[in-house]
């Protein structure tokens, strides 16, 4: 049957088994794919990092934009105001010196003196309050007026209303 000489299996003796060999290649290719694993879940890490910064720096700059816009419509807004201020206080002044025109010019006697006098002496006040009051003192004078009058200043509300849809309503 066998010789003392022959090994029992037709390959031993040989340095390496055969049944090795395919084994060593297997856990290569296993190291290999972990590799490429590891390699690839780096990459899509270093890809997250990179996104999310990005985003950041977006965010960022929408914030900083947003900012900037609102910063621009206060200085717009603000700028708005100081002209219509103006405005109302040269408004003022003109009527100030309308007044002192109407002085001028018109009869100081008689009936029409005195007409002329009380009106020139109007404006002159109502100059005076827009000048020295502005936009910002007739408002707080209003405020005022409808907390101590309520039920007039509802009234002339409601026919305010009433006027004006007659007035912008289309008859046929």
């Amino acid at each position: 049957m066998g010789t003392a000489t022959s090994p029992s299996r037709p390959h031993e003796g040989k340095g390496m088994d055969y049944m090795d060999k395919p084994k060593d290649t297997a856990g290569s290719a296993m190291d290999k794919a972990k590799d490429i694993a590891g390699t690839a879940v780096d990459k899509a890490s270093s890809f997250a990092d990179k996104a999310k910064d990005t985003a950041g720096d977006m965010v960022e700059k929408a914030k900083d934009a947003a900012g900037n816009l609102v910063d621009k419509a206060k200085d717009t807004a603000s700028n708005l105001g100081q002209k219509a201020e103006d405005a109302t206080h040269a408004v003022g002044s003109g009527l100030q010196s309308l007044a002192g025109t109407v002085r001028g010019n018109m009869p100081k006697e008689g009936m029409i003196g005195a007409a002329s006098s009380s009106v020139a002496q109007g404006l002159e006040t109502s100059g005076k309050y827009l000048e020295h009051e502005g936009l910002q003192g007739i408002a707080a004078d209003m405020t005022n007026l409808v907390r101590r009058n309520p039920i007039p200043a509802l009234l002339l509300g409601i026919g305010l209303g009433f006027i004006l849809a007659r007035a912008t309503t289309s008859r046929s």
